[in-house]
């Protein structure tokens, strides 16, 4: 734990002048160690190329060590390289494997992505209702995209009992964090006064936004 930290720290420049190889070094002691932190971490670091040669697979291979340990960060990463075919062949299948381990353990970023791969039934059965069951848990938690995305279903009664009201409350807790599709949504909602009062000010005014 204090090489991973010390290597933190040396990515920072907290305390010590910052330095990417430092870091890459003092993560790649602890991950060696069998660390996930320092795991991640360091796939990170190949995956961007800091302080190591850029090197897709590498990256691929700490966060897969650090997935299985448990890792969330490093279970939505590896599900991203799967689903891009970044490091290693694209596999959606895997890619909906490794998210749900990440959105099990309330990953927003992975819920979000999970409830893509059900919508449109990309390495998992489609599944209205598994969409929006994801997208419900990412958006209490705050997450603009999922919270987007929980509007339109709403708004079209897809998984869900088609509600305008609900619509245009899941695109304004959006549109407040500065999602721009849903300041359009909710400029249209105020326009039409569909699921809220019409006032063509507040139109106006997210539309500006």
């Amino acid at each position: 734990p204090a090489q991973s930290i010390l290597g933190f720290m040396y990515l920072k420049g907290q305390g010590v002048a910052q330095d990417d190889q430092q870091a890459a070094s003092w993560y790649l002691k602890a991950a060696e160690q069998g660390f996930a932190d320092a795991q991640y971490a360091l796939g990170v670091l190949y995956a961007k190329g800091r302080g190591v040669a850029q090197n897709d697979r590498e990256a691929v291979s700490w966060y897969r060590k650090a997935a299985e340990q448990g890792n969330p960060d490093a279970q939505y990463n590896l599900g991203l390289a799967y689903a891009k075919g970044q490091g290693t062949t694209q596999d959606e299948r895997q890619a909906a494997f490794w998210y749900l381990k990440a959105a099990e353990q309330e990953s927003t970023r992975a819920q979000f992505k999970l409830a893509v791969l059900y919508a449109r039934g990309r390495g998992v059965a489609q599944n209205d209702k598994e969409a929006l069951s994801w997208y419900r848990r990412a958006a209490e938690q705050g997450y603009a995209p999922a919270q987007f995305n929980l509007g339109v279903m709403y708004a079209t009664g897809k998984g869900v009992t088609q509600d305008d009201h609900k619509a245009a409350s899941w695109y304004s807790k959006a549109a407040e964090q500065g999602d721009a599709d849903a300041q359009y949504n909710l400029g249209v909602r105020y326009d039409d006064g569909r699921g809220i009062n019409k006032d063509e000010q507040e139109a106006l005014a997210w539309y500006r936004k």
